[in-house]
């Protein structure tokens, strides 16, 4: 048995540092958003392109074009995600086949919209990063082509951080340090272990990542 830990937070709360922490520590990590990226570079384009004429660029949707035609617009952004999310979740089941063909006991689904897409019965559990709302703010603010409306756009679209917080299995506050959070990455992989254990998984040297 592979047990599948979705790890989840709102943007700006150190999610993809965190998920390099686990694979850091040998744990195979399913990254919904680099899968997206590919799919932007690959068999989505055309599709999108389709969809929102002029959102590619080269071959390749250029997330800039297409953020202009759908962010702030329900109905653009539904479109956006019929032709996308198949795509992601059909990647995810593929990850699951080879975790699980690999014998890993852990393995983490890294999928930053794991609640607004109704994907908790879909894990063991849930690893909610977070951080205070004004370090959240400050670091979004900092990226390259934010601003107050894409960020409010973002917010709006993910459910609260408090609401996160209270349907976690384990929780990793980014604002106490990196070495914290490795501690706790750490402590977390330790008690997923133990729980395998427990449920009669004993050799705990098959989780290590299938693709390291």
């Amino acid at each position: 048995m592979t047990i599948f830990l979705g790890l989840t937070g709102s943007i700006g709360m150190g999610k993809s540092t965190t998920a390099q922490m686990f694979r850091d520590f040998g744990i195979a990590v399913y990254d919904s958003d680099a899968i997206v990226h590919q799919l932007y570079a690959g068999k989505a384009a055309p599709l999108i392109e389709q969809e929102f004429p002029g959102s590619t660029h080269d071959g390749e949707v250029d997330r800039n074009l297409l953020s202009k035609q759908v962010v702030g617009n329900e109905t653009a952004m539904k479109k956006l995600e019929a032709i996308v999310h198949p795509l992601v979740r059909q990647a995810e089941e593929d990850f699951r086949k080879s975790v699980i063909q690999h014998g890993a006991i852990l393995a983490i689904l890294d999928i930053p919209l794991l609640f607004e897409t109704g994907r908790e019965d879909r894990v063991d559990g849930i690893i909610v990063v977070t951080a205070p709302a004004d370090i959240q703010r400050d670091r979004v603010m900092s990226r390259p082509d934010m601003d107050e409306a894409k960020f409010q756009s973002i917010l709006q679209r993910q459910v609260p951080d408090a609401e996160k917080r209270k349907r976690a299995t384990y929780l990793i506050d980014t604002s106490k340090g990196l070495d914290w959070a490795r501690q706790r990455v750490d402590q977390i992989i330790k008690e997923a272990l133990q729980s395998a254990d427990k449920s009669g998984q004993t050799d705990v040297l098959d989780q290590a990542d299938p693709d390291a």
